[in-house]
């Protein structure tokens, strides 16, 4: 048989492979970084480990198996070694752009994993296709560490389609208002004053505590998180904490919340408790020059006067008290409509004996 006849008996056997062209077959045999394809043609395919993936740490024998059909794409019929070069990575980028444009032309919401965290945002693959979202986008709020959504499935839209540019640009934080605005409609049409809901602390400041209500935010002042006294908010409450509290005021869409639950109220049965005469037991809990605020329970406060505190002179009550002191003394007021108790520690002390009743001694002549 003549070559002539011979390389068109091939021909026929064979189909023609072309450049460009995208091909199936099976792998006949996986190396750790090249990958044996029978292509039906006159020669097998090869695929290099960089042309089947970006990773350069992965090993084909892991992810590959003998037997194992795939599609690729015609880089070179013959690569001088009477091979056909072919790309697995650059076909799948390009169904990966296909299916990326489209999602850009419907606006449809796509879900992948995060596969790399850059300085700028972070960068997701859809069916082998690379999209970027910029760290302005990747949140609603300001985000200083992105590390947190490393191999983290996130919801996106595409914004911007230009591969040619190799620019493909996605968009979490534009799906992420949009909800939190629908949540918010649901939330307000539900809610009125006087309503109680629960909620999850989203961040304490020295003023009071933002409290999540799921689609807006309500602020409960520290004036308003406890019928007692309340010092520092951060040493109450902890951010992630979940809490009941009290629709206090709706403005807007500004929300004030309160923790003075009526039906908690101390003040309801003090006039009973506290009447003017009773002898009360309290503890010191701040002082001023002119006095000191003694606590008879939570959200009560009663006013103990610098000069009720003793039958003798006393400058400043520090002179004498000190806070968290436990002190007994006897209620001379009682305001209950201006919340206001007057104590006395004074009217608890014996009265020193009149001069008259201690006579002068008879001396005998």
């Amino acid at each position: 048989m003549s070559e002539d006849n011979f390389e068109q008996m091939l021909n026929e056997t064979f189909k023609p492979i072309h450049t460009g062209e995208v091909v199936e077959g099976e792998v006949i045999d996986v190396k750790p970084d090249e990958i044996i394809l029978n292509i039906h043609g006159k020669s097998d395919g090869i695929i290099t480990k960089s042309e089947y993936s970006n990773d350069s740490s992965i090993d084909l024998t892991e992810v590959v198996h003998v037997g194992d059909t795939m599609e690729a794409k015609v880089m070179k019929v013959n690569d001088g070694e009477g091979q056909t070069l072919l790309t697995y990575k650059r076909l799948a980028a390009e169904k990966g752009n296909k299916r990326l444009e489209e999602a850009f032309n419907s606006h449809e919401v796509l879900k992948a994993p995060v596969v790399q965290v850059l300085s700028g945002g972070l960068s997701v693959v859809v069916d082998g296709a690379r999209v970027f979202i910029p760290a302005s986008l990747v949140s609603d709020t300001y985000e200083k560490n992105l590390e947190k959504y490393k191999d983290q499935e996130i919801e996106f839209v595409v914004t911007e389609f230009n591969p040619r540019r190799r620019r493909i640009i996605g968009d979490r934080k534009q799906l992420l208002v949009e909800r939190k605005k629908a949540m918010q409609e649901e939330l307000f049409s539900r809610i009125s004053v006087g309503d109680v809901a629960e909620g999850v602390v989203k961040n304490v400041t020295d003023f009071g505590a933002f409290i999540d209500l799921g689609g807006a935010d309500g602020l409960l002042h520290i004036s308003e998180m406890s019928w007692g006294h309340v010092e520092n908010p951060k040493k109450v409450f902890k951010v992630g904490e979940q809490v009941r509290v009290l629709i206090k005021n709706i403005n807007g869409e500004k929300i004030a919340l309160s923790m003075k639950f009526p039906d908690e109220n101390p003040w309801r049965n003090a006039a009973e408790k506290y009447s003017v005469g009773t002898v009360v037991t309290g503890r010191v809990a701040r002082m001023t020059d002119f006095g000191a605020f003694v606590e008879l329970e939570p959200g009560v406060d009663a006013l103990l006067h610098v000069s009720q505190i003793s039958r003798e002179h006393v400058d400043k009550p520090s002179d004498v008290l000190k806070v968290n002191q436990e002190i007994e003394a006897k209620v001379v007021d009682f305001n209950g409509d201006g919340h206001k108790i007057s104590l006395s520690m004074k009217a608890l002390e014996p009265q020193a004996p009149k001069a008259e009743e201690y006579p002068e001694e008879q001396t005998e002549e």
